[in-house]
């Protein structure tokens, strides 16, 4: 059987290509000092502030990918236009989530925890899906200032949650991709999985009125 497609359409699926692959190279050149040290430890959860501290490089690269997709210049202006900006606030989030991380252990077992572990589970979830959110936010709506853009990015992760539970989802699966298979998870699914999360984050940020 013939498969025979529309010129829009085939257009349309090279286009996602085309932008996937970019994404895909550039996220590997943006975060090497974190891929290098994912290839040679064999057991990065027994260093988290090492890995917590070079983590912080995903934030900018993520950030100049939304910007990207959203038409605000190519890959590198995008990454110069907003990783102050991208890198603060990605910071806060893996801040904030290695605080909630290590209550979370440290409570465990004590009498306390049946009450506020599962509370900090959530927000071990809500944060770096918000933090994602707020990256979006740079090319979306630049003018909001540091809180205002948290607080944005908080209510809207919550409000849509079932598509913050889907772009977490696909995010995670294409770090475990990357982790486990390096050459062939960054040549295939990190462009595809930001592209998703792109949609998501900016359709979280839509208005009621405008969806």
């Amino acid at each position: 059987m013939r498969l025979n497609l529309a010129y829009g359409t085939w257009d349309l699926i090279w286009s996602f290509a085309h932008r996937a692959l970019v994404l895909n190279l550039a996220l590997a050149l943006a975060n090497l000092p974190l891929l290098f040290a994912l290839a040679v430890v064999s057991a990065p959860g027994s260093y988290p502030l090492f890995f917590g501290v070079l983590a912080l490089s995903v934030g900018p690269s993520v950030a100049a990918a939304f910007g990207y997709l959203h038409g605000s210049g190519s890959y590198p202006a995008c990454y110069r236009r907003f990783f102050r900006a991208a890198l603060l606030r990605w910071t806060l989030a893996v801040a904030l989530t290695g605080v909630l991380l290590a209550d979370i252990v440290a409570l465990h077992d004590h009498a306390a925890g049946a009450y506020l572990v599962p509370l900090f589970v959530v927000l071990t979830v809500l944060v770096p899906a918000a933090g994602v959110v707020s990256l979006a936010l740079l090319p979306l709506r630049p003018e909001l200032r540091l809180w205002a853009g948290l607080l944005t990015s908080a209510y809207a992760a919550v409000r849509r949650w079932w598509l913050t539970a889907l772009t977490l989802l696909a995010l995670a699966a294409a770090a475990l991709a990357v982790n486990q298979a390096p050459i062939l998870g960054l040549a295939t699914l990190p462009g595809c999985a930001l592209i998703l999360a792109w949609v998501n984050s900016s359709a979280s940020l839509r208005q009621p009125d405008e969806a």
